[in-house]
């Protein structure tokens, strides 16, 4: 039997992937234990999400450290610390420093509501109609020091209705990452998934493009 994944996760707000995260564990579609939730704002949901699902947590202000590096690697110290294998960055609002990440990249992912490389940042769903586009979705991607920057594993995609605006954009993408997020993760806890120098790699074998969830919500090549 395998030895559930240890994880944890980083979230700054409503917390809505944190909880299809652990949905996702308890309908037992992901054999992972979450060691820490820990955010940026002692008042975020996430939190809250985290202490109802006796899931151990940590409200670490920024406003406290004299500058962002000392405060990532504070926050960092206390993921390792956790026991952690790796680290999920759901609705995290924060560029991690790159000597702070160094541990953990390959190990590190983040979900991003754009198809990335378009629209790093914030305002993805208002970029992507302001440039017309017909289609939009989510990212799953390995965390680097570079703004959503990192190689992207998987992601989901939407036809963008001629009727869309902002807010019915960002609600009919929500549910698509909410199973976007735990099917790349259920790869981690099956140990399949990896960064190599070549890029993202699945069952040893680099892939030629980011896998994509499909109706049957099952991450395809």
């Amino acid at each position: 039997m395998t030895t559930p994944l240890r994880v944890a996760v980083l979230a700054s707000g409503c917390g809505s992937n944190l909880a299809a995260l652990i949905q996702a564990r308890d309908v037992g579609n992901l054999p992972v234990k979450y060691v820490l939730v820990s955010s940026d704002r002692p008042a975020a949901e996430a939190l809250r999400i985290a202490k109802a699902a006796q899931v151990p947590t940590l409200a670490l202000s920024p406003k406290a450290y004299p500058d962002r590096r000392s405060y990532d690697l504070e926050l960092l110290n206390h993921v390792a610390a956790s026991g952690a294998e790796v680290l999920v960055l759901a609705g995290f609002m924060r560029i991690l420093d790159g000597a702070a990440l160094r541990p953990w990249v390959g190990r590190a992912i983040n979900i991003h509501p754009s198809l990335l490389p378009k629209y790093r940042g914030l305002h993805t769903h208002r970029r992507a109609l302001e440039a017309g586009d017909n289609k939009h979705g989510a990212s799953v991607h390995f965390v680097t020091a570079e703004l959503d920057g990192g190689p992207v594993i998987a992601q989901a995609h939407l036809e963008i209705r001629s009727d869309d605006n902002e807010k019915t954009l960002g609600e009919r993408l929500l549910p698509l990452e909410h199973r976007l997020l735990p099917a790349v993760v259920s790869l981690m806890a099956a140990r399949r998934l990896n960064l190599m120098k070549a890029g993202v790699a699945l069952d040893g074998i680099c892939l030629k493009r980011p896998l994509s969830l499909k109706e049957d919500y099952q991450l395809k090549r």
